[in-house]
């Protein structure tokens, strides 16, 4: 299912939320109708919650079905949502992990400026290869990238070989496209896993049309 829906007025939504199969983080201020499109979209159980004290979830943490990558600045009692994962906190420059990393559970992809021990952490938790690179000459390979477990959408300007090279990473057909009436940054518009997603609230029904495709999403 691929639902439309905003995060208190604001439609870059992946900002502020992150997910993999079985579970969705919101900010504490989070609108009840914001939760029920994640949960009833992704069919995931959702929490509320903040990431080093910021409602900026979706640009602090990256995680897929193994692990969880966050900045060393979250607290002891804000991991406990991720009892059921292992868990990376990065000592790094390079640390708003949802920004700097594409992941899912076949690879990842990281900003090339991330430092040596950062990506050996990350292939521990994630349990896949994780490699360095850029999408459309774009370091902030997670905002300009949205990758599940059937699909990747990433930012219009991404080369033929940007394409080949997310494919073989991930192992998933990949598609351009724009969310939010034309923005580029596709994975600060949505939030989504394998069983759906919930675009921005100003994304076209053409892009709308396109997420679904390239993600496989069924109606």
């Amino acid at each position: 299912m691929l639902r439309v829906s905003d995060y208190n007025g604001v439609e870059f939504i992946g900002v502020y939320t992150v997910a993999n199969e079985a579970m969705a983080i919101l900010p504490m201020d989070s609108e009840d109708r914001f939760q029920d499109d994640i949960s009833t979209a992704l069919e995931v159980e959702c929490h509320r919650g903040t990431i080093a004290g910021t409602n900026l979830i979706g640009s602090l943490v990256a995680m897929n079905s193994y692990g969880v990558a966050l900045n060393n600045f979250v607290t002891d009692t804000e991991l406990k949502v991720f009892s059921d994962l292992q868990v990376a906190r990065l000592d790094d420059r390079i640390n708003a992990c949802g920004n700097n990393i594409l992941v899912n559970d076949n690879g990842c992809l990281v900003n090339p400026e991330m430092n040596d021990r950062s990506l050996h952490l990350l292939e521990e938790v994630f349990n896949v290869e994780v490699v360095r690179g850029t999408v459309a000459g774009q370091n902030t390979v997670g905002s300009v990238c949205k990758v599940t477990n059937k699909g990747l959408i990433c930012h219009p300007s991404s080369s033929d070989s940007d394409l080949i090279m997310l494919r073989d990473l991930f192992k998933v057909e990949t598609k351009i496209t724009t969310l939010n009436y034309g923005s580029p940054y596709v994975g600060a518009s949505i939030v989504a896993n394998s069983k759906g997603g919930v675009v921005g609230s100003r994304s076209t029904p053409i892009e709308q049309g396109r997420v679904e495709e390239a993600l496989d999403i069924i109606s």
